[in-house]
């Protein structure tokens, strides 16, 4: 791929045939009604700010970035994790305008600049008992972003792609919890002088999107890192 628009036409192509079906790490059942909820997963072109490795071996363009926020540590679910912008939907509200709504409120972006390029299908959340749409968009009106309250976010930044592909970057995530194991697909990101683990329900989006786009590069399935 050699351009943004090109990255951007593949995204549209995606978003028109779906996911593959689910990935084995985001099946699981519910315990109660759940909950409907959307995730904005947002991909654009980075002002200023290019992927750490040369542009010579990359898959994708070097300033192709997706929009990523750490959840606050105080949060009762999900505290601390890399997440997309998102949540719970309003009584009525679909699956679009909700990824939408939630992006304003813990983003400050203008929804306007957003060109959403589909939804994917419900995902479970077992966990918090969510499903979970995601909403794809394409930032064709970029603006700045921030944390709006830092009672729900600690970080808002947007990720360069090629360095999320970067094998050097990737691993096995392994959560153990009594007899239970569970293994994911894992991402280091850097956010300025931070770098945060990607992990989980994000980790799982990003990981079957760059597989079924066909941008993963080959990376260390057996390299793990254990989840506390």
């Amino acid at each position: 791929m050699s351009s943004s628009a090109s990255a951007r036409k593949q995204l549209i192509a995606l978003a028109e045939r779906g996911f593959e079906g689910p990935w084995p790490h985001a099946r699981g059942e519910f315990t109660g009604g759940a909950r409907p909820a959307s995730v904005l997963v947002l991909f654009g072109v980075l002002d200023g700010l290019a992927a750490e490795r040369g542009d010579h071996d990359l898959a994708v363009p070097a300033d192709l970035d997706v929009l990523l926020l750490a959840r606050a540590a105080t949060l009762r679910s999900h505290a601390g994790q890399v997440a997309f912008p998102g949540g719970r939907a309003e009584d009525g509200e679909d699956a679009v305008a909700a990824a939408l709504r939630e992006a304003v409120e813990e983003t400050g972006l203008d929804a306007a600049g957003v060109e959403v390029l589909g939804a994917f299908g419900e995902l479970p959340m077992p966990v918090s008992n969510h499903v979970v749409t995601p909403v794809l968009g394409w930032w064709a009106r970029p603006t700045p972003v921030r944390v709006v309250d830092v009672a729900e976010s600690a970080h808002v930044f947007r990720a360069p792609v090629a360095d999320l592909l970067d094998p050097a970057n990737r691993f096995t995530t392994v959560l153990r919890r009594g007899n239970q194991t569970w293994r994911g697909p894992g991402f280091h990101v850097h956010d300025g002088d931070l770098t945060h683990l990607v992990w989980g329900f994000t980790a799982g989006i990003l990981d079957a999107m760059f597989d079924q786009l066909g941008w993963t590069e080959h990376w260390d399935r057996d390299r793990e890192l254990g989840i506390a």
